[in-house]
């Protein structure tokens, strides 16, 4: 993990530009789906939902939630992600979710720089990578 300087423009930038973006997705898809069917399944997306820890979390600070409103918020996401709704995510879906998803947290952070503590394969850092190989 890392702290990090990043605002909304770091994400858009980076969702916008269509190769990097892509690449970085087929590369957490690949690393995601670990049986290699070319579908996330509800298990192999449920590690990836959970590492976000955003519903365990309120301001970085651990909070104890219920495990059956938990598991009903990720099985939703799930849902969300799985368009077609055949039970898993292919990569066209968890690309388009993904970025729907990116865009609307730079919607929310606005153009304020902030800190973030990010993890190291996370797609957020490599937005801000690619924005500090282009300064």
């Amino acid at each position: 993990m890392s702290v990090e300087v990043l605002d909304g423009a770091t994400i858009v930038n980076f969702v916008e530009d269509e190769e990097a973006f892509t690449v970085s997705i087929r590369d957490r898809f690949a690393h995601l789906d670990t049986d290699q069917d070319g579908l996330l399944s509800y298990a192999e997306m449920l590690k990836e939902l959970r590492s976000l820890r955003v519903f365990e979390t309120h301001f970085g600070i651990d909070v104890k939630r219920d495990p059956e409103e938990l598991a009903r918020v990720y099985s939703s996401l799930f849902e969300q992600f799985d368009h077609d709704l055949n039970g898993g995510v292919d990569l066209e879906e968890f690309k388009e979710e993904t970025k729907q998803m990116m865009l609307a947290m730079a919607n929310g952070m606005g153009f304020l720089p902030i800190q973030m503590v990010l993890e190291e394969d996370s797609l957020l850092k490599k937005a801000v990578e690619r924005e500090s190989a282009s300064a």
